[in-house]
């Protein structure tokens, strides 16, 4: 029975692994024709959504199909249990790649602005949080998860920095507003995109050590991010 359970598991990893890397593709693919503007790069991203959702659905019903097999306890129920709902957190990013490359597309159709704000900066600190945080998932490395807890208060912070920076040039240049409101959308995507990056340290962290993370202060002692636009 164990030699069937590990090789579910196994097979799952892979799954997860592949799903990872199709999320990971569509965020930077979306940063991309947003900052480039480039239409059929965002199009691309934007079609594509749906092979993610196949993919998520077809990894939770394998998961609970080996619940169901199984009947797993202790680390493997963990396991199966951490793998659900990082699943449904990657494919949320994608959903928030397609928003990224939907705001891409109506930005393409708008006259040329200068894009002055720390989006670029975002954006990578945002894709190296979730990559991170799916390291620590392949290599169970609890301290690294911590670590990543830890980077969500930067994010949060860059995002209120550029809602200040939009809401200034608003009021510079109200003719501005649609594009800059989607720029400040973008911003809010990214750093969504870290909240769930964190949410799959947490889960991690409640693989490993068997307690759950969320709200708790140990997970990284953190000071409390800014208050969100």
């Amino acid at each position: 029975m164990r030699v069937h359970l590990q090789r579910d598991i196994d097979r799952l990893n892979q799954k997860i692994i592949t799903l990872t890397a199709e999320v990971e593709h569509n965020i930077r693919a979306a940063v991309r024709a947003f900052e480039d503007r480039d239409e059929m790069l965002a199009r691309q991203v934007v079609d594509g959504e749906a092979r993610i959702d196949v993919l998520e659905v077809d990894l939770e019903e394998d998961c609970l199909k080996t619940l169901a097999l199984h009947q797993p306890v202790a680390s493997d129920l963990r396991y199966l249990v951490s793998v659900l709902k990082i699943n449904r957190d990657l494919e949320r990013c994608s959903d928030l790649a397609k928003h990224i490359a939907e705001r891409a597309l109506f930005l393409c159709g708008q006259p040329q602005i200068d894009i002055p704000f720390r989006i670029g900066e975002m954006a990578e600190k945002s894709q190296a949080m979730l990559r991170r945080a799916m390291d620590t998932f392949v290599n169970l490395d609890a301290q690294a998860a911590r670590e990543v807890c830890i980077a969500d208060g930067e994010i949060d912070a860059i995002n209120l920095d550029n809602y200040e920076l939009v809401k200034t040039a608003i009021l510079k240049t109200p003719a501005l507003f649609p594009q800059l409101l989607n720029i400040l959308h973008v911003s809010r995507h990214l750093e969504r995109i870290a909240d769930h990056a964190t949410n799959i340290a947490e889960d991690v962290i409640y693989l490993i050590e068997g307690r759950i993370a969320r709200h708790s202060q140990d997970v990284s002692d953190k000071v409390p991010g800014p208050t969100h636009p």
